[in-house]
């Protein structure tokens, strides 16, 4: 297995990860994402594995339903957070441990659902992320449940063409040139997350489709609401938070916009067997 970007791991364990559902775009992703899983998942207490998955902010809640959540995070540094947090947690996690989302220490079809929450966008090469997606699909039960995260290779430009009033690099030359090289071959080098690989919508689904993968669904999980100014002070009002949400919901399946959306979801299946 080829090694991950040591800045992007350091930048972890450094804690660049913590509390980022709970800020800026992150609040929209983390709303919808635990709306999609409270729709998709088996019931409690199925058996969840969250690989790639941070500190756990989703393997706890998960856990608080009623799941039996193992954890597994390449970053030493997340993994020691996740143990932490498990002392004063209402449910604890079944497992929180290292791994690499390649070669995750469990047997065959031993999970009903997996989440994978990262590792798509640090894996850069292509054989090396099916080489995850189809660990992913050993480790599922046949009919298990598949949620990949992914960032669009067009989320820089749309971040920086938003943000032209305030940021203006988009006048940078060597600006421009990154970004084009990140559209054009999904290769993007950021300081605190190192080289990562951002998908087109369409190649996200022929990879997971690729790795044995059923009914591959995609899901632009912020949709065109990054556009909205000021989203940290609109978001504790109930009324414009769900009037977002609705907005997200209402075009998170439309082909024509999935590429708007800086974040997408797919939901896949293993085949039965």
């Amino acid at each position: 297995m080829k090694p991950i970007d040591r800045n992007g791991l350091a930048g972890y364990n450094a804690g660049i990860e913590k509390g980022r559902l709970h800020r800026g775009l992150g609040l929209i992703e983390f709303e919808r994402t635990k709306e999609i899983l409270l729709e998709e998942l088996p019931k409690p207490p199925a058996v969840i594995y969250d690989i790639g998955g941070a500190y756990g902010e989703y393997a706890f809640w998960l856990a608080s339903l009623g799941y039996e959540v193992s954890l597994f995070d390449l970053a030493e540094g997340h993994i020691r957070m996740a143990r932490e947090l498990a002392e004063t947690a209402p449910m604890p996690l079944k497992s929180a441990e290292v791994a690499d989302a390649r070669s995750i220490d469990r047997p065959d079809a031993s999970a009903d659902a997996i989440l994978l929450f990262g590792p798509l966008y640090h894996i850069v090469d292509r054989e090396e992320r099916a080489l995850c997606l189809r660990e992913c699909r050993r480790l599922l039960r046949p009919g298990g449940k598949l949620f990949t995260a992914n960032i669009t290779c067009y989320a820089t430009a749309l971040k920086y063409t938003h943000l032209y009033d305030q940021r203006p690099v988009l006048d940078d030359d060597a600006y421009y040139r990154m970004i084009e090289a990140t559209v054009r071959t999904g290769l993007h080098t950021g300081n605190e997350i190192g080289l990562v690989y951002f998908h087109k919508p369409e190649e996200l689904h022929r990879e997971v489709a690729a790795s044995g993968f059923e009914e591959v669904e995609l899901r632009g999980v912020i949709g065109p609401c990054w556009i909205i100014r000021n989203l940290e002070e609109a978001w504790p009002d109930p009324v414009k938070r769900e009037a977002i949400m609705r907005i997200v919901r209402l075009l998170e399946r439309e082909e024509s916009l999935i590429g708007l959306s800086t974040h997408l979801i797919s939901i896949s299946h293993k085949p039965y067997e």
